[in-house]
């Protein structure tokens, strides 16, 4: 189903309104333009037949017009030879011709109000049809700027991510470095605990033979 249900719609239709309220614009003004310009091929025979219609009309009056003269001329030889009876008759020709004129007259008459009508409505159509093709172009630079934005905002944004996985990495390399100091002095507390109770074991050694020695003074000592 098209957009538009017949020629007045389209030339009264709000092309604003419509887009609007569109889901996808650029589809929905791609389809009025295609159905704008079918609408304005048929326009556009229809007026074609109706010129084609009024040339016939104007060919057919001109002979009608030719029979009337050619009748009126009969008629008048007629009487001047006192032969009224064909004088008659060629007036009674003459009289049907020219209501065939009056009528193809009144014919030509609608026709070229058709053609003018046709005229307008093609002007109209056209109007309208430029229109959607103007909305179309300023679309398809939105669509374009709108996407080319899109693009640099991805780019810049895919930097940002790069730039705080970078500084992310950077703070995890400095936590690893500070724990590293940290067990560091964890290490250096171990070793000295070690030594201490290595100092005391050695003091506790040295005491006991220092006694030893005492014990063994004093054994002498009494002897």
């Amino acid at each position: 189903m098209g957009i538009f249900s017949r020629f007045s719609d389209i030339v009264n239709s709000n092309i604003n309104a419509i887009l609007d309220r569109a889901e996808h614009p650029e589809k929905m003004v791609r389809l009025m333009i295609q159905e704008m310009e079918d609408t304005l091929v048929e326009v556009r025979s229809a007026a074609a037949r109706q010129i084609a219609d009024k040339k016939e009309t104007t060919r057919a009056l001109a002979a009608l017009s030719r029979d009337v003269d050619e009748w009126q001329a009969k008629a008048e030889l007629a009487l001047d030879k006192g032969r009224e009876d064909l004088a008659k008759a060629a007036l009674i020709e003459k009289a049907r011709a020219a209501q065939m004129a009056d009528s193809l007259r009144a014919q030509q008459a609608a026709i070229e109000a058709g053609v003018e009508k046709l005229s307008e409505d093609i002007s109209r159509l056209e109007a309208k049809l430029a229109d959607a093709k103007a909305r179309q172009k300023t679309l398809i630079a939105r669509h374009q700027t709108a996407s080319r934005r899109l693009e640099v905002r991805k780019k810049i944004y895919d930097y940002r991510v790069d730039d705080a996985l970078v500084r992310f990495d950077q703070y995890e390399r400095r936590m690893d470095d500070l724990e590293g100091k940290v067990e560091a002095y964890d290490l250096g507390a171990k070793s000295d605990l070690r030594q201490e109770f290595s100092d005391l074991e050695s003091e506790d050694s040295i005491a006991r033979e220092l006694e030893a020695m005492k014990a063994k003074r004093r054994g002498s000592s009494s002897d």
